[in-house]
């Protein structure tokens, strides 16, 4: 495979020792395709605004992250709470969820493309209570990934933000 560097908006390619190649951070052509590499991240927490729970239903849900901080890429969609890989690579997610003392356990699970991968769980009678988990995945283009709230739990947020969830792309494939 050859590899060479370019610079953006023009036409000048040459080849490059694999030191240079880690220092040039635009453009790149690989056997004389050339394609920019992709930026994704996104973080946002639950609430848009105000304060309250989610749940509990007797029903498993998918959370909807509304309050967007940031959304490099447009991979997160905030009307369905779904990320949507646009390119191979490996990604990172962490999720952090946040309950106050009751009757229901504070629970969430990540999910790619309907397979639980990670839960995060926690109970207790009363007191705050948090929960957090992570995982770096291989996505396809078009995998999809986002969090799903256990049936009889809830969950809480405010506009302190406790309740999150972040994902970015660690290097494409």
């Amino acid at each position: 495979c050859t590899v060479c560097w370019c610079y953006p908006n023009e036409n000048k390619c040459g080849s490059v020792s694999p030191f240079k190649f880690k220092q040039l951070k635009i453009k790149i052509c690989l056997n004389g395709v050339r394609f920019q590499s992709k930026q994704l991240a996104f973080s946002a927490s639950l609430l848009a605004s105000g304060s309250g729970y989610t749940g509990p239903f007797n029903t498993d849900i998918t959370l909807i992250f509304r309050n967007v901080v940031t959304n490099i890429g447009n991979a997160y969609n905030p009307n369905t709470g779904l990320f949507t890989a646009p390119v191979r690579g490996v990604y990172h997610f962490d999720f952090h969820i946040h309950g106050h003392g009751s009757t229901n356990p504070t629970s969430a699970v990540l999910v790619k493309n309907g397979e639980q991968i990670f839960t995060s769980w926690t109970h207790q009678p009363a007191g705050a209570q948090k929960a957090s988990n992570g995982v770096s995945l291989l996505l396809e283009i078009g995998d999809v990934v986002f969090l799903r709230m256990r049936a009889n739990s809830r969950i809480y947020d405010n506009t302190d933000n406790h309740t999150t969830f972040s994902g970015h792309l660690l290097f494409t494939m």
